[in-house]
């Protein structure tokens, strides 16, 4: 397989033409990034699709593993809406370690815009795998 190929990852790959592009940063403890959703992200007229809103948290959280070198999976993800978010609004999302047992993490992550109001929170078991 062509090696650019295997880095198209929809979130955070330069390469992917319709991905996110998310660049993350972490500090030990947190993964953050920021995403100002355009018209292409919405849902309802003006709105980002909680789809994309769901995508923005699940990977703030595979990063925080990935960062750590810890090759895992998403089994579950819980995601709670607090509120719609328009488009063209930035949003800060952040994910840190809640727990973690034998090959089980658990993570949670929050969207919310510049100000501190909560967009979206999630929580989601990663399970850690030998390959992928």
């Amino acid at each position: 397989m062509d090696e650019k190929a295997t880095h198209m990852c929809f979130a955070c790959s330069p390469d992917n033409p319709i991905g996110l592009k998310l660049v993350f940063e972490d500090d030990g403890v947190v993964c953050r990034t920021r995403f100002t959703p355009g018209l292409v992200h919405q849902g309802w007229n003006g709105r980002i699709h909680g789809g994309i809103l769901s995508t923005l948290l699940d990977e703030a959280m595979a990063q925080l593993l990935y960062r750590r070198r810890e090759t895992a999976v998403t089994a579950e993800l819980t995601v709670r809406f607090k509120r719609s978010a328009p488009v063209g609004r930035e949003l800060l999302v952040e994910a840190r370690q809640a727990a973690a047992r034998g090959r089980l993490v658990e993570v949670k992550a929050q969207a919310r815009f510049t100000d501190g109001t909560v967009v979206a929170t999630a929580g989601a078991k990663f399970l850690k795998v030998r390959d992928i």
